[in-house]
């Protein structure tokens, strides 16, 4: 190694240095999603990022979707997928292949690859020991023809209720990393499929997490001239919204965020899971990766 190279890792070290002091024993909640779930260079620099982060003394908590795959197995059974205002209806045989691919093959790889990677990781969906309670979510469209409203059912579509933290901080306590699926049971022990954002924040709250990370296949929150925005507030987010810069499939990753800083949470970050250890670069880098949202 040359003196150059050598001079450039130490200055990295360093810099990270008040970083890993301010998140020593806090716990981050990340949202694994997008092009980092399925490019295995991503993958891999995702997985060696959480296990980097257990051992240098922070407790990362992992929510994950899955909906490509979810598509891609629906695809294969000749099964078709029909969406409204983004969300899939799910009826009772496209629950049953939810519940086969977030809580078994997605959950599962990325268990095992953090272990590969020297991790503790254990596998939830929010079904074990009723972590995560949900019902059915409604949607309603004004009827344009009959000037009424419509109620949209989706089938086993939920949203959040309650989350009890306690096997999430039990296993925080005991050095594993979990690994959720954003899986919900109803009181009528009915299995929902819940938005992996909307998880991930709701956890992050709950726990009193130090930072919402959520991963994406944009750089963050850009402005008209597509440059990168951070440091928000919620009156400045509120400033975007209204003036179209932020719209589309932005805007419910930004009310999660926002509403994980009014419940609590320190910071929420949308940062670009398509860059190599986009986690640690966010974290631990006074540049980061994507959009910082503050209270």
């Amino acid at each position: 190694m040359d003196k150059i190279s050598a001079t450039n890792i130490a200055n990295v070290l360093s810099e990270a240095l008040p970083y890993l002091q301010r998140l020593n024993n806090k716990t981050i909640v990340i949202k694994f999603g997008g092009n980092a779930m399925v490019d295995e260079k991503l993958k891999n620099s995702f997985a060696r990022d959480i296990v980097l982060l257990k051992q240098v003394g922070v407790n990362p908590v992992v929510v994950h979707g899955g909906g490509p795959q979810i598509g891609s197995l629906l695809e294969k059974i000749g099964k078709e997928s029909t969406f409204i205002d983004g969300m899939r209806v799910t009826d009772s045989e496209t629950m049953d292949v939810v519940e086969m691919v977030l809580g078994g093959l997605v959950n599962k790889s990325i268990v095992n690859l953090i272990n590969h990677n020297g991790g503790q990781a254990v596998g939830l969906t929010g079904k074990d020991g009723s972590m995560i309670r949900a019902r059915k979510m409604e949607i309603s469209h004004e009827s344009p023809e009959t000037q009424t409203t419509e109620i949209i059912d989706l089938g086993h579509v939920g949203e959040v209720t309650t989350i009890n933290p306690a096997i999430v901080k039990a296993l925080d306590e005991g050095d594993f990393i979990p690994v959720i699926a954003p899986i919900g049971v109803g009181d009528d022990a009915a299995s929902y499929n819940i938005n992996a954002d909307l998880v991930a924040g709701k956890m992050a709250s709950v726990l009193g997490a130090e930072k919402l990370l959520l991963l994406t296949n944009t750089a963050g929150i850009l402005d008209k001239q597509e440059n990168i925005l951070t440091g928000l507030n919620a009156k400045k987010v509120k400033e975007l919204i209204d003036d179209g810069t932020i719209a589309g499939g932005m805007l419910p990753k930004v009310s999660c965020a926002l509403d994980a800083v009014h419940s609590g949470v320190k910071t929420s970050h949308i940062i670009d899971g398509r860059v190599e250890h986009a986690v640690l670069l966010e974290l631990l880098t006074d540049e980061g990766v994507g959009t910082l949202i503050k209270s």
